[in-house]
């Protein structure tokens, strides 16, 4: 095993794992920018205002992406069982 492929797979899961977390935050990340924008234009300070809508889009990304995100992780990780053997010897 060459260092090379050692930065390689980590690489690739540091990838999946972006990929995975930019569609479950970056929805949530715009939803809470705009409910703060909507409580600075109506000064409404609530600190919990904005968690019933986050988790609303955030259950709404996991139903309707979530075999996306199983999918993905299972390529990743079948891929690398199978390159596990060229990796070792």
């Amino acid at each position: 095993m060459t260092p090379e492929s050692v930065v390689t797979i980590g690489q690739n899961a540091i990838y999946v794992t972006m990929m995975i977390i930019s569609l479950l935050l970056l929805p949530a990340l715009a939803v809470g920018l705009l409910i703060s924008m909507f409580q600075a234009a109506t000064q409404i300070n609530e600190q919990t205002l904005s968690f019933i809508p986050k988790l609303l889009v955030m259950f709404g990304i996991m139903i309707f992406g979530g075999s996306w995100i199983i999918q993905t992780i299972t390529n990743y990780t079948t891929r690398l069982f199978v390159e596990i053997p060229q990796l070792i010897g």
